[in-house]
């Protein structure tokens, strides 16, 4: 089970400010369309870290996402 699935509304919330993505996507908001998975966890030995969330911002834009630097829309 994924942290987040399609349709679920999400607020990009990038914990590290040093992060290149940080000032483009930090507090942008959108749904996640797609849940594509990968080999990432084998490599950091997180599971999690195996699920790409590909997220439709507000703004039209399709950008992905790994689950640490995403939250429930709303959310603080």
């Amino acid at each position: 089970m994924h942290r987040f699935d399609k349709g679920d509304r999400v607020s990009i919330d990038i914990p590290d400010k040093t992060d290149p993505d940080f000032d483009q996507w930090h507090g942008e908001t959108g749904e996640v369309v797609e849940v594509i998975e990968d080999d990432a966890g084998d490599s950091t030995g997180d599971e999690r870290d195996s699920v790409i969330l590909r997220v439709e911002l507000d703004s039209g834009e399709n950008v992905d996402f790994r689950w640490r630097d995403l939250r429930p829309a709303g959310s603080a």
